[in-house]
């Protein structure tokens, strides 16, 4: 017997290196234009860019969150600065077994990305998968509060009127998974040679290991 759509899970996936391999073109084509922001809206040498970049994504999970508490950036303009593609389709590099899976997943899908919502349905359409998402929330739906702040979970909880008990994330980052886990989720881990935190619940190497363990999320 199937179970009823109140019981089924609600996925929640994230985007970059979760659904995608962002590391091996996006990630550093976006990592050179935040430093190259910050070296021209802060007034620092390339090598101060690049380390205060790195400091603040260390820190808070987001570059964003550092500039936006420090500095007083403003988000919207800092994600149109950085978020630049002119050939992403050719930057792009995914599972095309992708689409399959997806389908033959039960339940409901959203993507919860840190990314601005243009570039993430970008990437979705690019990848040929936007049709199996009901939502693509992004980082301007979340506020500007970008994962692993809680408030930027609570905002999709409230928006799309989800229990936390019936969703599970699915995520490359474990300290966003932490915040899941606080929040009553189900969490999977994606991604090799990684360990598995008290707070996670499946690893799998592959997001196409996913079609493997969905028949035991959403079963509480």
């Amino acid at each position: 017997m199937r179970r009823s759509s109140a019981t089924r899970p609600v996925w929640l996936f994230d985007l970059d290196n979760t659904l995608h391999n962002a590391s091996a073109h996006i990630f550093p084509h976006i990592n050179r234009s935040m430093t190259a922001y910050l070296a021209k809206h802060l007034a620092l040498s390339a090598e101060e860019a690049n380390a205060l970049r790195v400091h603040y994504w260390r820190r808070y999970g987001a570059t964003l969150t550092g500039l936006m508490r420090h500095h007083g950036t403003d988000p919207r303009h800092f994600l149109a600065a950085t978020h630049r593609f002119e050939r992403l389709h050719r930057m792009m590099v995914f599972e095309r077994a992708l689409r399959s899976m997806l389908r033959r997943l039960p339940g409901r899908r959203i993507v919860f990305s840190n990314g601005p919502q243009e570039y993430a349905e970008a990437v979705l359409q690019t990848m040929g998968v936007r049709r199996f998402f009901e939502s693509v929330y992004g980082v301007e739906q979340m506020r500007f509060h970008p994962k692993p702040a809680i408030q930027g979970f609570r905002h999709l909880l409230h928006d799309h009127r989800l229990d936390p008990r019936r969703c599970v994330l699915i995520e490359d980052s474990a300290m966003n998974l932490r915040t899941a886990k606080r929040l009553g989720m189900q969490t999977v881990l994606v991604g090799r040679g990684l360990g598995k935190p008290a707070y996670v619940d499946f690893r799998i190497a592959s997001i196409l290991d996913l079609r493997r363990i969905a028949g035991r999320m959403g079963s509480r």
